[in-house]
């Protein structure tokens, strides 16, 4: 299995774009929207389980290749200072991922690489804090596996703007046997949303938001 990202070079605003950058289920409280921006306080921070993430989710990646995400490129050209084209590299290297499919149930991680399965027990591992150049922050939230298929990744970290337990509409996810190493990946960022929606609806939520 294909681990996520590599270079750990921290590109500064344009990671930070990328982690407080509202593409996604944006809260309208104001309170809502500085947590998801990256602006909170450390007391704020909860433990999450699993289960925040628990579902069926598609990778976008297919749908930047596709052409699907088109209309979320220019939209970002229209209120942004990059072209649709420039936009879309820069999602081209984020989005990234031979890993399609992701299905979580209970402590169950199971990864689709071209339709082939690959399962692992995880357990929680804990939370790390992030500050980006702009002075934002985010928090990795980690989990280890603890059984499994011995190919699945020993750490998998979930980034979805929220700091405390809720449900997530939507996530970025880092794996890799590293835990260290996975927390200086700012550049590949695969991009999970449920796989109930169509890319249309997808299209719908990214400009929304």
């Amino acid at each position: 299995m294909a681990v996520a990202g590599g270079s750990g070079v921290d590109h500064g605003a344009e990671a930070d774009e990328h982690e407080h950058e509202a593409h996604d289920h944006a809260h309208s409280h104001d309170h809502d929207s500085k947590i998801y921006q990256g602006y909170f306080d450390d007391a704020q921070i909860a433990e999450r389980q699993l289960s925040d993430w628990a579902g069926d989710w598609q990778s976008v990646y297919p749908l930047l290749q596709d052409g699907v995400l088109d209309p979320v490129m220019e939209h970002k050209a229209e209120n942004g200072d990059q072209s649709a084209e420039e936009y879309r590299a820069y999602y081209e290297i984020g989005y990234k991922t031979d890993i399609d499919r992701i299905t979580i149930e209970g402590d169950a991680v199971t990864f689709y690489q071209a339709g082939k399965p690959l399962a692992a027990q995880y357990a929680s591992d804990g939370f790390e804090v992030l500050t980006y150049a702009k002075g934002n922050r985010g928090v990795r939230f980690i989990f280890e596996k603890t059984g499994g298929d011995e190919a699945a990744p020993r750490f998998i970290q979930f980034s979805d703007h929220a700091i405390a337990p809720q449900d997530a509409g939507h996530y970025h996810l880092y794996w890799g046997d590293d835990r260290a190493a996975l927390l200086e990946e700012v550049t590949n960022w695969p991009t999970y949303y449920p796989s109930s929606l169509d890319g249309a609806q997808i299209v719908k939520e990214m400009i929304a938001h």
